[in-house]
């Protein structure tokens, strides 16, 4: 979410003290743990659930493409700004309470609602919540609900409820969106910074696999967006992988992998970039990272055709502006004063090289699930920029989310429909509104229709703080090598690449699909004894070779020190033979996949090649780090 020409980031710091929107306490209770009763299925539905993805694309069940032209419908994520009463509209963004509910159904019934929506052309909306949405058991007031009074006496988590299966029965595509802790207006010094900020990530994960089950038996429910604008706050930036408690990087894989094997294994999971690092003074480093760490430490899900990476862009932030005016405000450019091909090498840079670098291990579909403006903007920069980021959509075929959907008419001019007290609409649709031309173009640009062939998968392992088994089926054996650090592949990909130093390894199917044999077996390998006589592929050197007719998909380490080779077997027999690919010395590796261990040296099998054993040694100045793997060809 962003806030028009206004402080976007340091407020004061005194706004952190007063983050607390509910009182102590309010979090803790239990939420309804009834389902949501499922939507009714569609008459005349245009696409099959559940939604996956096939490198840059998302396709539904047939493995059509489905491109999200999405909007936010938001209010249920809380609007109270954070000062003054929290009773008086006034002390809401745009002078709008939603009680903590989407917007407009004080006055407009659900099924107008819809209607607009269907003639905006849009298919998919992201709807925001808090996590205090979940568990407030106090009914929302019946005003908020006066154009929808069957509506009355429910919770906000009720409220919800009916409005997912109403869009759902209409034949839209919802992705849940979790935008805040407290119903507090996000995003700057508000309490939300971090999904961890006035709750434990155990706390955050537990509530998404709470909300992934609820509507696990409504199938058009299809995404599960894990975060919003994850961000600085007074004394800690955010991090991808470092390890710690604002790792973000760590908090997104272990939620997504707790959504889909707790809750609901059909959903997407989307993981957006972080928003801000750094101060916004002018000599400190700062910036808006987005999803450029994506590009050496990626997201390998346990369902590995589930990931989708998102980024919002705006006109008055910037690569490295906050979007603040006076306090906060730097002399970085912002978007809306770039050149169109600066714009464009931004957006590159940023997000889009992961849904335009085919055939790496970031590769994926990237959703901008927000952007927009309002109506009344004069500034002819902001204007630009809106015609140049729209046309850039379209060119890229892009999948995207506009903020805000609704609105209220004399309020908050950047939603798309806005409504005054009578229920009559006004927005993007009216003649007059200058937006519409940029919307049209992206709405009715030509994409990617119809089927889309299944691709290779590339996926990286790390195990630079602790393990990730992403075979749900070595998992349900138990540990295969206590005390160790491991990694193993998804299931249906085998173990193609390790790095010498970093514990980092590389995955595929390429070739040769899900290589598996029926069942569970495995072999943990911790010796030479498959190593045939007369077989030496690296003479001097320890090799954990696997058994015949099984290939590597996983391994472990102790310290730097190889600790064990996973192997499982093929659903055909494999060759014997084979070559030495040496990188303990240099890279020995071709182009596909990318770069999974940037900044060491790292080994990998042809595309045509699975890997069947890792050499190491661990002689007088050497750790017993991955030095070579045995490659043999596929069958």
């Amino acid at each position: 979410m962003s806030i028009p020409r206004i402080v976007k980031y340091l407020t004061c710091a005194l706004s952190a003290v007063l983050l607390t929107a509910t009182a102590p306490g309010a979090l803790a209770a239990t939420p309804d743990p009834s389902p949501a009763p499922a939507a009714p299925k569609a008459a005349t539905g245009t696409w099959q659930p559940p939604l996956s993805t096939r490198g840059r694309y998302i396709v539904d069940a047939a493995g059509n493409r489905f491109r999200l032209k999405s909007a936010n419908w938001d209010g249920a994520q809380g609007s109270w700004t954070g000062s003054g009463d929290k009773a008086d509209p006034a002390r809401h963004h745009a002078g709008q309470d939603s009680h903590g509910i989407p917007l407009g159904l004080d006055r407009v019934p659900l099924p107008t609602l819809l209607a607009d929506f269907h003639v905006l052309g849009i298919n998919s909306v992201r709807l925001p919540f808090s996590n205090e949405m979940i568990h407030t058991t106090d009914p929302v007031p019946d005003s908020a609900v006066a154009a929808n009074p069957a509506l009355r006496g429910r919770t906000p988590l009720q409220v919800f409820d009916a409005v997912v299966a109403a869009l759902t029965s209409e034949d839209f595509a919802v992705v849940l969106n979790n935008h805040t802790n407290t119903s507090r207006w996000c995003c700057g010094l508000d309490g939300n910074e971090r999904w961890n900020s006035g709750q434990d990530t155990r706390r955050w994960t537990d509530d998404w696999v709470f909300m992934a089950r609820r509507y696990a038996d409504d199938p058009r429910v299809v995404g599960a967006d894990l975060y919003n604008e994850v961000r600085r706050d007074v004394l800690h930036d955010p991090d991808w992988g470092g390890g710690d408690d604002y790792d973000w990087y760590a908090a997104a894989q272990w939620a997504a992998d707790r959504i889909l094997t707790e809750g609901d294994p059909d959903l997407l999971v989307v993981i957006e970039g972080i928003n801000w690092t750094g101060l916004p003074v002018d000599g400190f480093p700062h910036g808006r990272p987005t999803l450029t760490p994506a590009r050496t430490l990626s997201h390998t899900l346990v369902e590995s055709d589930k990931l989708v990476y998102s980024a919002h862009f705006y006109g008055y932030t910037g690569p490295h502006h906050s979007g603040a005016t006076g306090l906060g405000e730097t002399s970085d450019p912002r978007y809306q004063d770039l050149t169109e091909q600066e714009l464009r090498q931004a957006l590159y840079d940023e997000a889009f090289f992961v849904s335009q670098d085919t055939g790496r291990h970031y590769t994926a579909p990237v959703w901008i699930s927000e952007f927009g403006i309002g109506s009344g903007e004069t500034n002819g920069a902001a204007r630009t920029w809106f015609g140049r980021i729209t046309d850039y959509f379209a060119d890229q075929d892009a999948d995207f989310a506009y903020w805000p959907l609704v609105g209220w008419e004399g309020h908050d001019d950047w939603a798309l429909l806005r409504y005054d007290t009578d229920g009559h609409r006004h927005g993007v649709l009216d003649g007059g509104d200058w937006r519409r031309t940029g919307w049209d173009r992206l709405m009715t640009s030509p994409g990617r229709t119809g089927p889309v062939a299944p691709l290779p998968a590339w996926r990286m392992l790390s195990t630079d703080h602790g393990d990730q088994v992403q075979s749900l089926r070595v998992r349900a054996t138990g540990d295969w090598d206590p005390g160790a650090y491991k990694a193993a592949c998804p299931d249906g990909l085998r173990l193609i690449g390790l790095s010498h130093s970093g514990g980092r390894g590389l995955c595929t199917d390429t070739g040769a699909g899900d290589l598996r044999a029926a069942g569970d077996t495995w072999t943990v390998v911790t010796d030479e004894r498959y190593v045939p006589q007369g077989g030496d592929w690296a003479g001097g050197y320890t090799k954990f070779q696997c058994p015949s007719d099984s290939y590597l998909v996983g391994y472990s380490r102790r310290g730097d020190r190889t600790s064990a080779a996973l192997c499982v077997p093929a659903r055909t027999s494999l060759g014997t033979g084979g070559r030495t690919v040496w990188f303990d010395r240099s890279d020995n590796r071709p182009d596909s996949g990318g770069d999974f261990a940037s900044g060491h040296y790292k080994g990998q099998c042809a595309d045509g090649e699975y890997a069947a054993g890792i050499a190491f040694t661990t002689r007088v100045g050497s750790a017993g780090r991955p030095d070579a793997l045995l490659c043999r060809r596929l069958p």
